[in-house]
């Protein structure tokens, strides 16, 4: 069976907020996410970082451990864990690139006080784009 898990946290020092960070992050999850058959979607806002993962209970619980022990990350609040039919996400790790325009379709101008539903909006416009 599969998980969707979307969690946000706050990112800790320059996590995400450079072109350097952003390709460390996505280059060693991409490999960690391929060999744990885990897919992915990732946007980085204003210090804070929403990042939707599918894939097996398992995979998607280490994943979760390891995460809690990163220190680029504090605040890990879990917005959504629930079992999905089929995948939304068809790469190991796929980074958002207008997050601005997203939170600006929900009606969300801030990450750390996004809601479950807020966050399954993200993930249904940017797989309709």
């Amino acid at each position: 069976m599969l998980y969707r898990l979307i969690y946000v946290s706050e990112a800790v020092g320059s996590t995400g907020a450079s072109t350097l960070s952003i390709a460390q992050i996505l280059g060693i999850a991409g490999r960690n996410n391929r060999r744990d058959h885990i897919t992915s979607g990732i946007l980085f806002h204003d210090g804070w970082c929403l990042h939707a993962i599918e894939g097996a209970r398992v995979d998607i619980d280490r994943l979760m451990r390891r995460l809690h022990e990163d220190r680029r990350h504090r605040n890990i609040r879990v917005l959504v864990d629930r079992p999905i039919a089929e995948r939304r996400f068809c790469e190991p790790m796929s980074l958002s690139r207008n997050p601005s325009a997203l939170l600006k379709a929900i009606g969300s101008p801030r990450m750390e006080t996004m809601t479950g539903r807020e966050a399954e909006r993200i993930v249904d416009i940017k797989q309709a784009a």
